[in-house]
């Protein structure tokens, strides 16, 4: 609990505790004394400051607005700065604007009470309409909503609730043995590198890979090869191919849409992934359904998973490119890859200098790592104690069991090392360190998105969801996969979780529809929808991965998939509409043939939809160059 008295703002200054008794230029000495610890203060914390304005600054770079929001004098203050801004700085009355708690009659007079009312502040928003744009601080609003305005319980809520709190996110032992995996993957991947294999690779790449749709390609292949984990996929794939797509001059951020668009597109249409395992564990006890063969099932109807990776061989071959990623792709081909100020992880392009290692370096690493991955799911699953492999892979660990293959993968690595002798002892823990802090900026991100994750569901996300199902069901019961996907879609990208999505929205459709192919259909949306959401989310682990392992922007990679992601989603989109329709005409004579006319028109209408794209963006630049 937060004691207001031991708040250093809150206690009385004992510098000025006789100041009634001192003279009136003791007084002014002792005052502008005081006045100087200020800027000590702020000289300690210029780093943070700098940092803060840096990010105020892109904001409003992209149309947003800084917005002070204070109660008493620090209300005032905030009016005053934005007050000054204009005739200081000849900014726009509406960049800079000052909200205090009692509105405008509190400038002039206390107004008790007022910072207690959670309505007046959400009306005060609400006038200024409030965007995403402008600058807001996520987690903690979501535990001030929760709260109910109150400071005390919303900083208790982010910390220590415990379902949704930040302590509670941190102490599931999942979301630990995810942190774990990364610190593996981590090091393996500092292992591969520094023992070579990543650059052997790379010239062997060279040596067979002479154009960007070639090296682009291979990305994508490799992506699809990697199959049974979207974060192993995300990190092995964009350090085995960043230097190979470096040379043939393919931007960051087509490198990371690549990788996105590889990672949790294929493991939801893998059966032998860990999104399988989470998609079959989240087919609610009791209902009479399997959930591996459901799943299965589902594969012909995940619309936008198929899409999403036949829009990328239709981008590599085609060599067409649209919104941002164009202006991105156009620079690459200038020599600069990055486009963004922004870099991360610096200009860490590869020069090929360095020629030690083999490319059995890089793959034997690999292969054992995917092998001992599914080694330890089926591992946590029974496998060994009598269960069936479907069976142990359904109910597998897959935390548990990436952490085991992780760390069978890493003990290989060392001894593989060693024997070969590229790499010594000390070399070897010096990567470990390496590893770990490669992997800081991603679990560190992932730990604030667990949060927010936790705080929207604190806020009942998941009941509105259930109402908004429930309702529509009876009424539009043809339509309900496409709305299904509108739900997941909205769902996946608030929360930035798919699995989560998963296991709100599959028993609510398990409960609407019970059995026939309206129910596969449901549930391929709920997925297909689920993946889109966490496609373009900011907040979403594969994303977020995808960046990291492509070395590129964070903010850049979003942006720039953005355009593609919703291309897929639309189209996809429509083809529920089409699919339910189907199901409503067909009724019980629907089969596996039905599920595949059905898939074939859905690329064809997304090639259609990609050649006008393509089509009038040509006509677009034709008409700039004249």
């Amino acid at each position: 609990m937060v004691e207001l008295k031991r708040i250093p703002t809150e206690q009385r200054n004992e510098a000025t505790a006789h100041i009634d008794r001192m003279s009136t230029l003791e007084m002014v000495r002792l005052i502008n004394q005081e006045d100087h610890k200020v800027a000590d203060a702020v000289g300690r914390e210029d780093q943070h400051i700098a940092r803060a304005v840096d990010i105020i600054t892109g904001h409003m770079k992209q149309g947003g607005r800084l917005i002070y929001v204070g109660a008493g004098t620090s209300g005032r203050l905030g009016i005053l700065d934005a007050v000054e801004c204009p005739p200081t700085y000849s900014t726009e009355p509406e960049l800079v604007q000052g909200l205090i708690a009692g509105g405008t009659p509190a400038i002039f007079r206390a107004v008790e009470g007022a910072e207690d009312d959670p309505d007046l502040g959400r009306k005060d928003l609400e006038e200024i309409h409030y965007t995403k744009q402008d600058v807001l601080v996520g987690i903690a609003s979501g535990a001030l909503l929760y709260a109910n305005g109150n400071l005390e319980l919303a900083l208790n809520t982010l910390f220590f609730h415990e379902e949704g709190g930040m302590i509670a996110k941190l102490s599931d032992s999942s979301n630990v043995g995810i942190l774990v995996f990364l610190v593996m993957l981590g090091i393996l991947v500092a292992l591969m590198n520094k023992a070579g294999g990543s650059a052997a690779f790379g010239r062997w790449a060279s040596k067979h890979i002479h154009s960007r749709a070639g090296a682009q390609f291979a990305t994508l292949l490799l992506g699809v090869m990697i199959f049974v984990d979207d974060y192993f996929n995300c990190l092995t794939v964009g350090s085995v191919m960043r230097p190979v797509t470096d040379r043939q001059k393919v931007s960051r951020a087509k490198l990371a849409y690549l990788i996105d668009s590889t990672a949790a597109p294929i493991c939801i249409i893998a059966p032998v992934s860990s999104w399988a395992a989470a998609v079959t564990s989240s087919v609610p006890a009791g209902s009479g359904i399997n959930g591996f063969t459901m799943f299965l099932r589902t594969i012909p109807y995940n619309y936008y998973a198929v899409m999403t990776v036949v829009m990328s061989l239709f981008l590599i071959f085609t060599g067409a490119e649209f919104g941002p990623m164009k202006l991105n792709e156009d620079n690459a081909q200038n020599g600069d890859l990055f486009t963004t100020a922004d870099r991360p992880y610096g200009d860490d392009v590869d020069d090929g200098n360095d020629t030690n290692g083999h490319v059995i370096d890089l793959i034997a690493p690999v292969l054992v790592l995917i092998a001992a991955c599914i080694f330890g799911m089926v591992y946590t699953g029974g496998f060994f104690e009598g269960v069936d492999f479907i069976t142990a892979f359904a109910d597998c660990n897959a935390s548990a069991g990436l952490v085991l293959g992780s760390s069978i993968a890493l003990l290989f690595t060392f001894v593989f090392y060693r024997v070969r002798g590229v790499m010594t002892f000390q070399d070897f823990a010096a990567c470990i360190p390496e590893g770990f802090k490669a992997m800081v900026s991603p679990m560190l991100i992932l730990s604030l998105a667990w949060t927010l994750s936790g705080m929207t569901g604190l806020l009942g996300a998941k009941y509105y969801v259930a109402n908004l199902l429930g309702s529509s069901a009876a009424a539009l019961q043809y339509l309900l996969p496409f709305i299904i996907f509108l739900v997941a879609v909205f769902l996946a990208f608030a929360t930035g979780t798919s699995w989560g999505t998963f296991s709100i929205l599959i028993p609510i459709v398990c409960q609407a529809f019970p059995d026939g192919e309206m129910l596969v259909v449901s549930i391929a949306a709920c997925l297909s929808g689920a993946v889109c959401g966490d496609h373009c989310s900011p907040i979403s682990d594969t994303t977020i991965m995808a960046s990291a392992g492509a070395h590129c922007s964070h903010v850049n990679h979003v942006s720039t998939q953005l355009p593609y992601a919703i291309t897929a989603a639309a189209c996809s989109a429509v083809c529920y509409i089409i699919t339910g329709l189907a199901q409503a005409v067909l009724g019980s004579r629907a089969s596996l043939v039905t599920s595949l006319v059905l898939l074939v028109v859905a690329i064809v209408l997304e090639l259609a939809v990609l050649g006008v794209i393509r089509a009038r963006t040509r006509a677009k630049t034709s008409g700039d160059a004249v």
